[in-house]
């Protein structure tokens, strides 16, 4: 039987053409007696690597973009994240440049082994920002790949096992609080009451469930806890107070008795208490009937504790990069979701820490709290995983978000419709981007 590749952009729906209409018996393969050309034997099918770029813009927020030019003219992008301003945009940003000043000339098409030996350059110290910049590389890598044969990301793979994929609505009131209203151009939530009415917003647009952050109101208005982020005193002992733990109780409550049974709700605590403050939360809130408590741990015997000690499934390890990483907190069964960020991890070995999940019967679901691009490769990788929870995805942004991108996110009732578009299905609109620089001067 004989072997051959086709060049799926040299075909045409209804027939098989032939690219400049040359034959030679060493690069041609042969289909029932048509000549289809192998473009792994031409000699000028080697794509190189012929500069880079990265950009940031404006958005409430701001957001990341990396971009990787060829000398055939094919542009490959990615988005790269983080919460800290100046770690991302400065520290994220130069090891991103600095990996590719090594990769200029290569053949952007050698994903497996360019991240092989960006490993390499990085043995001494794996992981964290390391990881997260060779992650942005191999994002922007895959969508030259697929756009270089003319088929989306998820057709590199097997093929979509969905190309609907299911979202949760994700910080659930959080930009509608005093601080961030405004840019945002939302309501304003004012109490308690305004945000269990918030709710019956998401069971309307057709989303399955919520995820909120934990939310007080006081006189001057509602406003977000976070000490693990130094937005709040609490850090570094991070206790659970009782005000606290009743502000938990009083928000889920209330949005328990606003939606019934009907809209499942996920309380995320991010690092903001220890163990026995989870704990706490987690029984107080029990009768809630949470989808999932979620928590940031680092390690992999504290959280299995929290996990045995709650009454409801436990989410977490969305801070964490590499299936070598994920693997304790799988194999000592400390957690019921295991939430894993594609833009930090690559989507390379986002594939492998879901394999590994899916050995320990454990659905994944993606860590997604950026921009459209984000949502897109996330969306690519869900299509793709077996063991898919739901993905996360950000509602509420602001009005021009969607400008940044050429093609705007495919949303039918709370799930996210995937195109037979190359690579992404989506490209940065520099121009745009550039239109609005960030807010946070950073140097």
């Amino acid at each position: 039987m004989r072997s051959f590749i086709v060049a799926v952009k040299d075909i045409k729906l209804g027939e098989l053409s032939l690219k400049n209409g040359r034959q030679n018996s060493h690069n041609w393969s042969y289909l029932h007696g048509w000549h289809i050309q192998n473009p792994l034997d031409r000699a000028d099918a080697i794509m190189k690597i012929s500069g880079f770029d990265t950009l940031h813009a404006d958005a409430g927020r701001s957001f990341s973009f990396l971009k990787i030019t060829t000398d055939e003219g094919i542009t490959g992008w990615s988005e790269y994240t983080g919460i800290s301003e100046i770690i991302r945009r400065k520290g994220l940003t130069s090891l991103i440049e600095s990996m590719l000043k090594l990769l200029v000339g290569r053949d952007p098409r050698e994903v497996e082994k360019i991240t092989s030996d960006l490993y390499l350059e990085t043995r001494q110290s794996l992981s964290g920002l390391n990881h997260q910049a060779i992650g942005a590389i191999q994002n922007a890598l895959l969508d030259i790949t697929a756009k270089a044969l003319g088929v989306p990301v998820y057709r590199l793979f097997g093929g979509p096992l969905r190309t609907r994929i299911p979202m949760y609505w994700s910080h659930f009131g959080t930009y509608r609080l005093r601080r961030s209203y405004e840019i945002h151009q939302k309501e304003l939530i004012r109490d308690l009451d305004g945000m269990a009415a918030h709710a019956q917003d998401v069971m309307a647009e057709g989303y399955p469930a919520l995820k909120t952050k934990i939310h007080y109101f006081d006189e001057t208005g509602g406003a977000g806890y976070f000490p693990c982020f130094g937005s709040e005193p609490g850090a570094p002992e991070l206790n659970l107070s009782p005000s606290i733990l009743k502000i938990i109780v009083d928000q889920m409550t209330a949005l328990r008795e606003a939606v019934g049974d009907e809209l499942d709700l996920i309380l995320d605590l991010n690092s903001n208490f220890k163990a026995d403050g989870i704990i706490r939360i987690a029984r107080a809130t029990e009768h809630l009937n949470l989808r999932w408590l979620e928590v940031d741990v680092f390690d992999a015997d504290t959280l299995r504790d929290i996990r045995d000690r709650s009454p409801m499934p436990i989410g977490g390890c969305e801070m964490l990069c590499t299936a070598r990483t994920y693997t304790p907190f799988f194999a000592c069964r400390a957690v019921d979701v295991p939430l894993v960020d594609v833009a930090w991890n690559g989507f390379l070995e986002s594939i492998k820490i879901a394999a590994v999940a899916d050995v320990f019967d454990l659905n994944v679901s993606p860590h997604n709290f950026t921009g459209h691009l984000a949502t897109q490769i996330n969306a690519h990788f869900s299509a793709i995983t077996p063991n898919l929870e739901l993905m996360e995805y950000d509602v509420d942004e602001v009005p021009w978000l969607g400008e940044f991108f050429n093609e705007p996110l495919q949303i039918e009732n709370g799930v996210l419709v995937l195109s037979e578009k190359p690579g992404w299905g989506m490209d940065v609109d520099e121009e745009a981007v550039r239109a609005r620089p960030p807010r946070v001067l950073i140097n």
